[in-house]
C-alpha cells in the first residue's frame, strides 16, 4: 500500500534527520514527518543561530581590543543588530538546504503526527504505518510558573530581536542563559543573571563554573546566585521589574527585557496513550536501546529526557539504526567568552560515588598559543583514577569545545594519562595544555 513504510521518523531535528537519512540511504522506504522546518530546534532556534550570534560577539570584542594587537581602528566599532540577525538567517537557510539534500531519498510530509496505534500515525488526516517508528520531536523552552511569566521572552524570540535591549535580565544561569549573557554584554546591553542554584552551570565541574562566573563578572555581567525569581512586573513606560528572593530578602532588577532561560521541556506527539507509549515529566520512557513501552517504537533526543544535546540525539539515532556508538561519554560545551567544555565525570560526581581519583591542571597563561592569542584566562583540568585512566576533563579557555574532543576520545576508550602525554602535540597549539596536564598525571602514577 502507498502509505505503508519500512520506517517512519517523527521530527526532523539532528536525531530525526540523521535516522531518516540512514534509513533511506540503506534502502528502507522512509517517511519523515516535520511540523515546522527541517533541522529542528538546533538548526532553526538553537545551536546554530546562537553560535552565529556568539561569533558576532567575538568579532566586536576583538575589534574593541584591536589596539592590543597593533591594529589601529579609526572608528569605534558598533553592532548592527539587523545585520547580525540577517547573517544568522542566511546561515540557517543555507544549512537547512543541506539537511534537505541529506534526507532527499526519504519522503517528507509537513504536519503534526498523531499516533492512532503502536505502528500507525495520522498526519493531515492521512494514516501511515510502519513496523519501526522513531519519535524525535525534541523540546521547547520551559517557563517558571510565576506571576508575569508571560512578560518574559524566550531564547527563540531573542534570536530575532530587531533592537538591542539596553538592560537584559536573565532568569537561569545554565548554558542558554550564560551564552546569551555573554553575547548581549558584548553587543552592549547591561546584563544581570539570576540563578536559583548556588553556582552557575549546575551540571559542570564547580571549579570551572566558578571561574567562568568570575570571568564574566570581570566583563561587567552581574550575577545573583542562590536567588529565586518570584515575579515579573511591567511599568507604565514599558520597562520590566524582575523580583527575586535572595538570602530571605526581596530584591529587584530593572530591565527592558527578561529572558526566561530555565531549561527545556519535551515536545510529545499526540496519541501516545493510544499507542501504549509511556511518558513522564522528563519525557518519553525508553530502555537502554531507546525503545519505548510499545515494541518497534523508539524515542531519541530531547523528547526522552536522557541528554538534551544535539549530538546526543544524533548518536542515539545512529544507535537505533544499528550503528556501533559509544554512548558512555557525551561532551558538552558553553560558547561564552571564555568558552567552557567538559567530558566525563566531574570532581563532585566522583566524590559522591566515593571514587579515588587524582587531579592535574594546566593554566592557559603558560601556553604559548593562548598567550599569542591574548586569551590566557582559564585552565584545563584532568581527573584520573589511581592507575592513570582518565575519568574527566574540564576546560575554561580558548577553543575549549574543540579541545574536549580529544579528551572525550580518551575517556570513552579507557585510555590513561600516559597515552596522551606520550603522544606528540603540535607546538604552539592549545592542545599542549591537555598534554601538560596529562604529563603531570602520568608522572604521579
Amino acid at each position: 500500500m502507498e502509505n505503508q513504510f519500512d520506517l517512519i521518523v517523527i521530527g526532523a531535528g539532528p536525531g530525526g534527520y540523521e535516522a531518516a537519512a540512514l534509513g533511506a540511504d540503506g534502502g528502507l522506504k522512509t517517511l519523515l514527518v516535520e511540523r515546522d522546518e527541517l533541522g529542528g530546534t538546533c538548526l532553526n532556534r538553537g545551536c546554530i543561530p546562537t553560535k552565529c550570534l556568539c561569533r558576532s560577539a567575538e568579532v566586536i570584542e576583538t575589534a574593541r581590543g584591536a589596539a592590543e594587537f597593533g591594529i589601529a581602528v579609526d572608528d569605534s566599532p558598533r553592532v548592527d543588530i539587523p545585520a547580525v540577525i540577517g547573517r544568522k538567517n542566511r546561515i540557517v537557510e543555507d544549512l537547512r538546504q543541506g539537511v534537505a539534500m541529506t534526507v532527499a531519498k526519504a519522503e517528507t510530509v509537513v504536519g503534526e503526527a498523531e499516533f492512532t496505534a503502536p505502528s500507525t500515525i495520522k498526519v493531515n488526516g492521512e494514516e501511515y504505518t510502519a513496523p519501526k517508528i522513531i519519535i524525535a520531536t525534541g523540546s521547547a523552552p520551559a517557563s517558571l510558573p510565576i506571576p508575569g511569566a508571560e512578560l518574559a521572552t524566550d531564547s527563540t524570540a531573542l534570536l530575532d530581536i530587531e533592537a538591542l535591549p539596553p538592560r537584559l535580565a536573565i532568569i537561569g544561569g545554565g548554558v542558554i542563559g550564560l551564552e546569551f549573557a555573554s553575547v548581549f554584554k558584548a553587543f552592549g546591553s547591561e546584563v544581570t543573571v539570576v540563578e536559583y542554584c548556588k553556582e552557575v552551570l549546575p551540571p559542570f565541574d564547580r571549579d570551572i563554573a566558578k571561574r567562568l562566573r568570575v570571568a564574566l563578572q570581570k566583563r561587567g555581567i552581574a550575577f545573583h546566585t542562590s536567588a529565586e525569581a518570584t515575579s515579573i512586573e511591567k511599568a507604565a513606560d514599558g520597562s520590566l521589574s524582575l523580583r527575586f528572593i535572595k538570602k530571605g530578602k526581596e530584591e529587584t532588577v530593572e530591565a527592558d527585557a527578561v529572558l526566561m532561560a530555565v531549561g527545556r521541556r519535551p515536545c510529545l506527539p499526540a496519541g501516545l496513550e493510544a499507542a501504549g507509549i509511556e511518558a513522564g515529566k522528563r519525557g518519553i520512557t525508553v530502555n537502554d536501546r531507546f525503545e519505548t513501552s510499545a515494541p518497534g517504537v523508539y524515542a531519541i533526543g530531547d523528547c526522552n529526557g536522557r541528554c538534551l544535546l544535539a549530538h546526543a540525539a544524533s548518536a542515539q539515532a545512529r544507535a537505533v539504526m544499528g550503528g556501533e556508538i559509544n554512548l558512555a561519554v557525551v561532551p558538552s560545551a558553553v560558547f561564552t567568552m571564555p568558552e567552557a567544555a567538559m567530558a566525563g565525570e566531574t570532581e563532585e560526581q566522583l566524590k559522591d560515588r566515593g571514587a579515588d581519583f587524582k587531579t592535574a591542571k594546566a593554566l592557559f597563561r603558560a601556553n604559548g598559543k593562548a598567550t599569542a592569542m591574548g586569551e590566557t584566562d582559564g585552565l584545563l583540568k584532568l581527573l584520573a583514577a589511581p592507575d592513570g585512566r582518565l575519568l574527566g576533563c574540564h576546560i575554561l579557555g580558548p577553543h575549549a569545545a574543540d579541545l574536549a574532543a580529544e579528551a572525550a576520545l580518551a575517556i570513552a576508550n579507557g585510555l590513561d594519562a600516559a597515552a596522551i602525554a606520550s603522544t606528540i602535540h603540535a607546538h604552539p597549539t592549545l592542545s599542549e595544555a591537555l598534554a601538560a596536564a596529562a604529563a603531570s598525571l602520568a608522572s604521579a602514577t
